[in-house]
């Protein structure tokens, strides 16, 4: 994909004027199926988590998302252009009878963490990120990720196929694996200092193939007491590249009490 203009599908819908376009690289999705309760005790009302059915019994769902971000720019601005790494931790769960992703916390390995951190009071931290990945065409040979910072370590060693995401455990068919784990486009986080803010992205359809774990292991999860260091994840999932739309400033939320 090209790292000039943002293609003319990335400008609709239009949100506003801090809409940031991105190109993320060498896009991974490291998901831990968790307790139900260790899960719902981090959501405030109104958010409960998706609950699947596995062989061990009714399991929610993480995900830390790692990928490279390639020509960040506003809508607006076609520069300055930004590259750094990322990696989003997210839940997957319901909110007033929608799908969407409940996020702990975002890493950047990028002085612009400070804006949204200091600006909107987004649960952003520094990090720093070294990727080491190899492909052949759209299939990934080599995965790996080494990542410092105060959220905690990450250590992600993974190998593609050629194998498609299709109906993964715990889902009933291919198209509910995607919708859950793909493809939510509302993410929720609580505030630094207290509260509820929500917002919007947009991409096209991914075209995920699955991947071989041989280490993952990400402290802030562990931290949480939501994995142990040997937990395997449920799955992991690679797209070598995708464009995505960030409608931005998040908006604050009303919450009612428990």
């Amino acid at each position: 994909m090209s790292e000039g203009n943002p293609p003319a599908a990335l400008a609709l819908p239009r949100r506003g004027l801090l809409d940031l376009h991105v190109t993320l690289r060498h896009f991974a999705i490291t998901s831990f199926a968790v307790p139900v309760e260790g899960l719902a005790r981090y959501l405030p009302p109104g958010f409960t988590p998706e609950v699947l059915v596995l062989a061990e019994g009714e399991r929610a769902l993480v995900s830390a998302v790692s990928f490279l971000d390639v020509g960040m720019r506003f809508r607006l601005m076609p520069w300055p252009r930004f590259t750094c790494g990322q990696t989003n931790y997210r839940a997957y769960v319901r909110h007033a009878g929608r799908r969407v992703a409940w996020f702990f916390a975002t890493t950047l390995d990028s002085p612009l963490v400070l804006m949204p951190r200091l600006v909107w009071s987004m649960p952003w931290h520094r990090a720093r990120m070294a990727f080491d990945v190899g492909w052949t065409g759209d299939r990934c040979e080599r995965y790996l990720l080494r990542t410092t910072g105060a959220v905690g370590a990450v250590e992600l060693d993974v190998e593609g196929s050629a194998e498609p995401t299709g109906s993964l455990e715990g889902f009933r068919d291919e198209d509910e694996t995607r919708i859950v784990l793909t493809h939510p486009t509302e993410g929720f986080f609580t505030r630094r200092g207290g509260g509820v803010a929500t917002y919007a992205i947009w991409h096209a359809p991914l075209t995920m193939q699955r991947a071989r774990p041989t280490r993952a292991r990400f402290q802030l999860f562990e931290d949480l007491g939501l994995v142990q260091p040997d937990t395997q994840p449920h799955s992991v999932l690679l797209q070598r590249e995708t464009d995505y739309a960030i409608y931005l400033p998040p908006r604050r939320i009303a919450v009612a009490g428990p």
